[in-house]
This record gives structure tokens, C-alpha cells and sequence, in this order.
């Protein structure tokens, strides 16, 4: 169960206006993501990109369906941004953008850019953003896979529900 009580959020707070945070039922576009992250002070753009597998648990995943609650979770997108310029005041853009609807395996689900003038920050930030998302956000996937006995079977899980610990399943 996602604790959003445990991570403060803002939904009036304005975001930066060079980041950008997105919930999409399109494909997301790489390029697009590191082109908003671009900046001539940056000295490091890190592009972290989560793609569906094709299983899990030892399971084969036939698909993904991801929900959202998009305000909350565009908030909970600001709140990590804000609190990323707080503990790395160098960084110049975040970008985090998330698809939701059927997702076919290989497809990209999330991507989270962060330019920064160091390399260190730009990966700590990137890192912390992308975990703190996946422990705050109101963002939901059902994974639709082959069962042992060849019918189709669905779970949904909470991607809040996942540990830290434990990227295996998340």
C-alpha cells in the first residue's frame, strides 16, 4: 500500500518551469525526454528508461496496463523535483514522464532525465527520483500473463508496493 501521507505533496506548488512531467497514454519518445533535460550548463544528462519485461516471477508477461491517479501523481512528480533541487542545488532540468494504458513487452513505461553540471548529482538525482516515485506515486500496473495451465491470468500491483530492496519485482 502506497503511504502518501509519509511524502509531502504540494498539488499548488508551481513546478520548476524548466522541468517536465507528464502522464501519457502515448509511447514516450527518449529523444523527446533528453531533449527537455538539455541544457549548455549541464555536464551529464542521465536518462533512466523502464521498459516491460517479459516476466516476472518466472512467469511470461504477456502485457502490462498501467492506471494513474494523474494529479496526484503529476504532484508527487513536483514534490520529488522540488525536494531533488533542495538536496542537489546544481541540477538544471528534471524530467519525468510515465505511460499508462496496454503496454506491450519491450515498450517503455517510465523515463526520468535529470541535466546537471556533475556527473555524481546527475546520477544520485536520477536514481532517487526514479525510487521515490516508485514508493510515492499513485501509479498502478495489472500484469496479464500465461498461467501453468495456458489460460490468461492478471494480477494488479501497486508499483508503491514494491521495496527498495527488491528491484527484482518493481
Amino acid at each position: 500500500m502506497v503511504n502518501l501521507s509519509s511524502f509531502p505533496v504540494s498539488p499548488s506548488t508551481n513546478p520548476h518551469p524548466d522541468d517536465s512531467f507528464t502522464i501519457t497514454i502515448a509511447p514516450l519518445s527518449l529523444s523527446e525526454a533528453y531533449n527537455l533535460a538539455d541544457d549548455r550548463a549541464n555536464g551529464a544528462v542521465v536518462v533512466m528508461s523502464g521498459t516491460v519485461r517479459n516476466q516476472t516471477d518466472g512467469k511470461a508477461v504477456e502485457y502490462l496496463e498501467y492506471q494513474a491517479y494523474q494529479p496526484m501523481a503529476i504532484a508527487v512528480f513536483n514534490s520529488i523535483a522540488t525536494e531533488i533541487r533542495q538536496r542537489w542545488q546544481d541540477v538544471n532540468r528534471i524530467v519525468i514522464h510515465h505511460r499508462v494504458g496496454k503496454l506491450k513487452i519491450g515498450e517503455i513505461s517510465v523515463i526520468v532525465v535529470v541535466g546537471c553540471p556533475h556527473r555524481g548529482e546527475a546520477f544520485d538525482a536520477c536514481r532517487y527520483a526514479i525510487d521515490t516515485l516508485k514508493h510515492n506515486a499513485p501509479i498502478w500496473k495489472k500484469e496479464f500473463f500465461r498461467g501453468e495451465d495456458g489460460t490468461s491470468q492478471s494480477t494488479w500491483v501497486s508499483i508503491g508496493a514494491c521495496e527498495q530492496n527488491s528491484e527484482d519485482n518493481c
